[in-house]
């Protein structure tokens, strides 16, 4: 693999996980630790990471793409957060996803009485830590750093042992023909676990996540009951997401 082409894999994996390790790159790029080592010290001098005894993590220091999305339409979000409570009915069970519109929701239950909150999320278990009135349940298992959210099979095992009204999640993309759609596989993993676990799912989308499509599809629009977006979205833009059974909010 060329020099560019290690560099472009080195910050994918940066940006995913949250930090990089020189073993792990050195295993998965086929190449010496040297080679690795050498690699960083390059895209450190550019200003792309920060190296770390053993790895290197983001510029800052801490992973920032949980930061940058919560700081991205924060009016949009706070919108369809206001229009997801509206389904939510005291002493539900319900499941939310990591995503920021769903810590905006999180953060709108505090007049809800008798609720069970089941999430993978640490801002969400953080925001409802000192709700008197909330049951909140962790599905605990390997940190997502970048994300800020618990991933892999003991998450899943975790929220299998439920049975939700809701699971409201989520997206990086929702696309006519590929559905519900994120960047991490881990994460639309755990996406569709909470769908199995539900039974209604909401998705709340953002105006830039439509049309759009990630790697990882985590259901068809025939798998949701609810689509939830915001005022600034037509009726138009919606006209091919439309659905039999698919209500829109």
């Amino acid at each position: 693999m060329l020099k560019e082409a290690r560099f472009r894999y080195i910050l994918e994996v940066l940006h995913r996980e949250g930090q990089v390790r020189l073993k792990a790159l050195s295993e998965e790029l086929r190449v010496s630790t040297d080679t690795v080592r050498r690699d960083l010290t390059t895209l450190a001098e550019r200003g792309s990471l920060t190296p770390v005894r053993g790895g290197a993590l983001p510029v800052s220091g801490v992973p920032s793409a949980y930061r940058a999305r919560e700081q991205q339409a924060t009016a949009a979000k706070e919108q369809i957060a206001r229009k997801a409570l509206t389904l939510i009915e005291d002493g539900q069970l319900i499941m939310l996803d990591g995503g920021t519109t769903a810590a905006c929701l999180a953060r709108l239950l505090y007049d809800r009485r008798g609720l069970t909150v089941v999430t993978n999320s640490f801002p969400i278990v953080t925001t409802l830590m000192d709700h008197p009135d909330v049951d909140v349940r962790f599905a605990g298992g390997k940190l997502h750093r970048n994300y800020r959210i618990a991933v892999g099979p003991e998450t899943i095992d975790f929220l299998r042992q439920f049975r939700a009204t809701w699971s409201f999640l989520g997206t990086f993309g929702l696309h006519p023909g590929a559905g519900l759609t994120v960047a991490d596989d881990r994460e639309a993993a755990v996406k569709r676990a909470m769908i199995q676990s539900a039974d209604r799912v909401a998705a709340m989308v953002t105006n830039d996540k439509l049309g759009k499509a990630e790697p990882n599809v985590v259901c068809g629009l025939a798998d949701l009951d609810t689509l939830i977006t915001s005022d600034d979205i037509l009726a138009d833009d919606l006209r091919s997401y439309r659905q039999p059974r698919l209500r829109m909010l």
